[in-house]
């Protein structure tokens, strides 16, 4: 029955102290299953879960139900705990709200009085020569993610922006695979730099069609990747 691994050698264990305990092993378990160490299938006890992690039942169980509300594990009563298959349809659907979200920030961007002033923030991350553009696959997912949420956030509609901050934390697990190749890093900072170009000279519709397209073929991208990603992990756990 495969567990979660151990931490690797010179890593620190994933949970260590006793305060907010649920959450260290919530945090713990995510970054496994985004790793693809836990791959949907995979099956597990709680109690396998606390003697890998140093706690006892209680964080465990309380990680693992908030886990199972986000729609990534699910419990059957005589097998336990596993990793539920990546839902593509329910992705999709998650995608085209973010579509829905950002168009509408981009259009209301647009028809403030004064340019806000993030998008000043956006134009020194994004709008920089090739030479200064970051390689680094996790923290160019990290700013691509700020670029999004700060679309909505620039609105100044507080309960848009914790809608799409739910959506992104859904779709994180196959997001980030994105940015594990050096042209799709390329192609976003090109599309980020057109996408903002036309905000700034208030061009809605064609910044919300290029937003639009950039999305969509992310989208494409990513169920290509993912599902590689996911035959490879399942061939390295038969040879473990």
């Amino acid at each position: 029955m495969p567990v979660p691994p151990s931490p690797a050698a010179g890593e620190s264990a994933p949970v260590a102290s006793r305060g907010g305990l649920a959450d260290q092993v919530y945090a713990a378990l995510k970054a496994q299953m985004h790793d693809f160490r836990l791959v949907p299938g995979d099956r597990f006890s709680e109690l396998e879960v606390g003697r890998q992690l140093g706690v006892s039942r209680t964080p465990v169980r309380e990680a693992l139900f908030r886990l199972r509300n986000e729609g990534m594990l699910e419990v059957e009563s005589k097998t336990g705990w596993f990793v539920r298959p990546i839902d593509f349809s329910r992705l999709d659907q998650l995608y085209d709200l973010r579509v829905i979200l950002e168009r509408a920030s981009i259009e209301r961007i647009v028809g403030l009085p004064a340019m806000p002033a993030e998008m000043e923030a956006l134009k020194a991350v994004w709008l920089v020569p090739v030479a200064e553009r970051l390689t680094d696959g996790r923290a160019v997912g990290q700013l691509d993610e700020a670029f999004h949420a700060t679309l909505v956030r620039a609105t100044g509609n507080e309960e848009a922006a914790r809608v799409h901050h739910d959506v992104t934390e859904r779709i994180r697990i196959v997001r980030r695979l994105d940015f594990t190749r050096a042209d799709r890093i390329e192609a976003t900072y090109a599309e980020h730099g057109r996408i903002l170009g036309q905000i700034i000279q208030r061009k809605a519709e064609s910044a919300q069609s290029l937003l639009q397209a950039h999305i969509e073929q992310s989208k494409a991208e990513v169920r290509k990747i993912t599902l590689a990603t996911l035959h490879e992990a399942r061939q390295r756990g038969r040879s473990a």
